[in-house]
């Protein structure tokens, strides 16, 4: 009967170690969210490069595209 306080001290640690990898995990969501309102790719003016010149709508053929 020595083996009752084992699986107590087992599921202890195993708390201990689902905490910590909370805490770190929440310490890289805060990180990775302060990354993303720092600084993305913007122009001046505001409007996004990769979408810049861009109307709605059918776009015209590209130049180097040969149909």
């Amino acid at each position: 009967m020595a083996n009752r306080s084992r699986p107590s001290q087992q599921k202890r640690q195993k708390e201990r170690a689902r905490q910590e990898k909370q805490k770190l995990k929440a310490e890289r969501r805060l990180e990775a969210k302060a990354h993303r309102t720092a600084g993305g790719p913007t122009s001046p003016d505001g409007e996004d490069p990769d979408i810049a010149g861009i109307r709605p709508g059918p776009q015209p053929p590209r130049e180097d595209e040969t149909v």
